[in-house]
């Protein structure tokens, strides 16, 4: 189930209710989870299920399936899998003859894609790229002649250099910095990557490029 990403409202009346009815919610950061259930009066049980935990977590899922419950699976922030913890979960759930169904809701990489301006038609969904600047290059060079519109996430404290190093692989090519998604500074700044690194350092915010 995709949780709200910025804004509160973006939940849609089918994954409140999914969360509602669920045996257990399955959540990344239980607190964060309690204050998003709180605030739309849903009291269903929390259980924790994180890339840390998920070798314990993993089986006493399996188990809830196995004695006829249905478990709701959440990130902090859009959908889980996405950018997120889940994929074993997921793999796990469906070797063992479980059904596996998303529902719909709330994504960075889309809100960002279908505002920026760039083309829509085909594009490559890339997430984080490394932290160490040798290897994102290597990344970079690895995908810059795919002739699509790539989309990546990336942290606030990281957006210069991830932008120094794409504009000296990537080129000076047009892009967008979409920030805040959803949220009271949302903000769209367009342009070439060299206009863009102009006024980067000032940006604070969840950021998709």
């Amino acid at each position: 189930v995709p949780t709200p990403i910025g804004n509160l409202q973006e939940m849609t009346p089918r994954a409140l209710d999914v969360l509602k009815n669920v045996s257990v919610v399955a959540a990344e950061d239980t607190r964060n989870t309690k204050k998003l259930l709180m605030a739309y009066g849903i009291d269903t049980p929390l259980i924790s299920h994180h890339e840390h935990n998920q070798e314990t977590s993993i089986p006493k899922i399996i188990e809830r399936l196995s004695n006829h419950e249905d478990v709701a699976v959440v990130s902090d922030a859009g959908y889980p899998l996405v950018s997120d913890p889940g994929q074993k979960l997921v793999q796990t759930t469906i070797e063992n003859g479980f059904n596996v169904v998303s529902v719909s809701g709330a994504n960075a990489a889309m809100n960002a894609l279908v505002a920026s301006g760039l083309s829509c038609y085909h594009y490559l969904f890339y997430g984080f790229l490394e932290n160490k600047s040798a290897k994102r290059k290597k990344q970079l060079e690895q995908i810059k002649e795919i002739p699509y519109t790539i989309v990546f996430y990336e942290a606030p404290h990281r957006i210069e250099d991830t932008l120094k190093d794409m504009l000296d692989v990537l080129g000076n090519r047009k892009m967008c910095l979409a920030r805040e998604l959803t949220k009271v500074h949302e903000e769209f700044i367009r342009g070439t990557v060299s206009e863009v690194l102009e006024v980067a350092s000032s940006c604070k915010g969840e950021m998709v490029i």
